[in-house]
């Protein structure tokens, strides 16, 4: 079975460091949810190399159990690695590009691959492309408010 992959970009008003600090603090994950999707988070490690995240997320009355694994964290950016869950493989990597010194081009890249035949019916509903598309457009909007809401007393390096 092919791979998917889905990429989308956005570009916020704050420094590298601002939105790295947006999706390390805890709270974001919950922000990032969209609404009429519940989130039941089981199990969540601060965002380091190896961390993990367990976690139920109803959308509608279909609930989805899924665990990840935090890789490759860093200033600009970091990867999740799904261990179990609806998908056969997703590794959803996180990079954050400097445009200048107060504006970020936030890049999440996606490559994914469903179960074959009747296993993977529920997530080829779930996560359909148009789906993808809205899940990700919340986030951008989430990621562009976070950053001037909960992140606003990260210093910028320049101003250390």
């Amino acid at each position: 079975m092919a791979i998917g992959i889905f990429e989308h970009r956005f570009t916020v008003s704050g420094s590298v460091r601002k939105v790295a600090a947006f999706h390390y603090d805890s709270r974001a994950f919950h922000c990032l949810t969209p609404p009429g999707c519940f989130l039941r988070v089981h199990h969540q490690q601060p965002l380091a190399d190896n961390s993990v995240n367990q976690f139920t997320i109803w959308v509608g009355p279909i609930a989805v159990s899924w665990k990840a694994v935090h890789s490759e964290v860093g200033e600009t950016g970091f990867v999740d690695t799904q261990l179990a869950g609806p998908m056969k493989s997703w590794v959803h990597r996180h990079t954050f590009e400097r445009v200048s010194d107060n504006r970020t081009t936030v890049v999440d890249r996606v490559a994914y691959e469903h179960f074959p035949g009747w296993r993977g019916i529920r997530s080829r509903i779930l996560f359909a492309n148009t789906s993808l598309k809205l899940l990700f457009a919340w986030r951008a909007w989430v990621t562009r408010r976070g950053i001037r809401s909960i992140c606003c007393d990260v210093q910028d390096s320049q101003s250390s």
